[in-house]
């Protein structure tokens, strides 16, 4: 679910999506039997640079992002060239706080994995904008999440564009900014 609704939300700001499969083939079996079909591999992906990465989460998905070194590698470029990164779900706590990705910064994840976070002082907000990271916590949290990215690589009123067709409660902005 979580990775559709960021998919779908990006696309409708009008970003061009690159979905990359950690996994040896396309496509890729998500929870709930979910099946998405990926644009490349992360051998692929790993080869560009990106505005923004993003982690979907779900628990067996973040261990299988977690165990790429070429999506690890991606991770470190992108935080060091100060460009966005950010992680949803169980990612924040298993992929990059594993990889040291969340140091110095304010995150969230799923409630279930919140003790892993370093520092968990904003673990209970839906969704956290540090700086070029932003975090969020599960499947109920997706549309603010992806319209927090929308925000972050356009604009609040960008956001608002893209939640008014969708019927979204004007929450847009309200996302916790450290």
């Amino acid at each position: 679910m979580e990775a559709v609704t960021i998919i779908d939300v990006l696309r409708r700001a009008g970003s061009s999506v690159t979905v990359a499969s950690v996994e040896s083939e396309l496509e890729v079996k998500c929870s709930r039997d979910v099946k998405i079909v990926a644009d490349v591999l992360m051998s692929e992906a790993a080869k560009q640079q990106y505005d923004l990465i993003v982690l979907p989460g779900g628990a067996p998905g973040s261990e299988a992002l977690k165990r790429s070194e070429d999506l690890k590698q991606l991770l470190h470029k992108q935080q060091s060239s100060n460009r966005a990164y950010a992680a949803m779900c169980a990612a924040p706590a298993v992929v990059l706080e594993a990889h040291g990705l969340l140091e110095g910064k304010k995150a969230t994840a799923h409630p279930a994995f919140v003790d892993k976070l370093s520092d968990s002082s904003a673990a209970e907000q839906r969704v956290v904008v540090d700086g070029n990271l932003i975090t969020s916590r599960g499947p109920g949290t997706a549309l603010e999440f992806a319209l927090a990215l929308v925000e972050q690589l356009y604009s609040s009123e960008k956001a608002k564009e893209v939640a008014g067709p969708m019927v979204v409660h004007d929450s847009v902005g309200s996302f916790m900014h450290t």
